[in-house]
């Protein structure tokens, strides 16, 4: 793929972990909060390949700013080849319970910002006629559960819209791969105990290259949990709302 390669997410261990399998000989660009603190990861990538990398501000909240982060990237990069949207909260389930402001701030990152983007992205892919996008849902969303509902069903709206989003973009020559990992063992779920197939940041980022590189349009990490889930979801409610996490 050529064009520009950019994470909107520019800390996101799976994020970089995938940009690193993706960079060699492109240009990238990492878009987060207090870019000038991203000296490490933009080292890291032109270690591994990367013909050139730079860092740009980003705030996914910020959803009035998206159109102008994207409008300075293809202007200074050209055009965008593809797109890793890996930007994205766990948050305190149990404080989102009580507190409405956490419970909104969780929903407004993981589903409501990756809408805005993802509409960006798509119109602006449109127009050039090509690109791919990768967006990262999570088992989370396909059947949401008791012990983390907040964070589940912000999951489960990204999944639907990025699915009927894929289906919107056939034939406009832009396609969108739609990533359901599992537990993934990394800063984000620090102190948790990992759940049943539990992944790395690594792991996550190798199978999500591979789909890329075969065009599928989905890929769940690990592949079990596709079989597994298709159970899960005729579990009996009074079953389901015991299950950890």
């Amino acid at each position: 793929m050529s064009g520009a390669l950019v994470v909107l997410g520019g800390r996101s261990e799976i994020g970089l972990e995938l940009a690193r399998l993706l960079a060699p000989g492109r240009v990238v660009v990492l878009a987060a909060r207090r870019a000038g603190d991203l000296d490490h990861q933009r080292r890291s990538l032109l270690d591994g390949g990367a013909a050139a990398v730079h860092a740009v501000e980003f705030d996914a909240d910020d959803l009035a700013a998206h159109e102008s982060v994207l409008d300075g990237i293809t202007a200074a990069h050209g055009p965008i080849g593809t797109v890793v949207v890996s930007f994205g909260i766990l948050g305190d389930q149990g404080k989102a319970e009580t507190d409405v402001a956490h419970a909104v701030s969780i929903v407004h990152t993981d589903y409501v910002a990756h809408v805005a983007v993802l509409t960006q992205l798509a119109t602006r892919l449109r127009r050039q006629g090509s690109g791919e996008i990768v967006v990262f849902s999570s088992v989370a969303g396909v059947r949401v559960r008791r012990a983390n509902y907040v964070y589940g069903s912000a999951k489960s709206g990204l999944d639907g819209f990025a699915s009927g989003l894929a289906d919107a973009l056939a034939g406009s020559g832009v396609r969108l791969l739609l990533v359901r990992p599992g537990f993934v063992v990394g800063r984000m779920t620090e102190g948790m105990s990992p759940a049943p197939f539990a992944s790395t940041p690594a792991q996550v980022a190798n199978a999500t290259a591979r789909a890329l590189r075969r065009g599928r349009g989905e890929v769940w990490v690990p592949g079990v949990l596709r079989p597994v889930f298709f159970l899960m979801r005729l579990l009996p409610r009074a079953l389901w709302r015991r299950l950890p996490r």
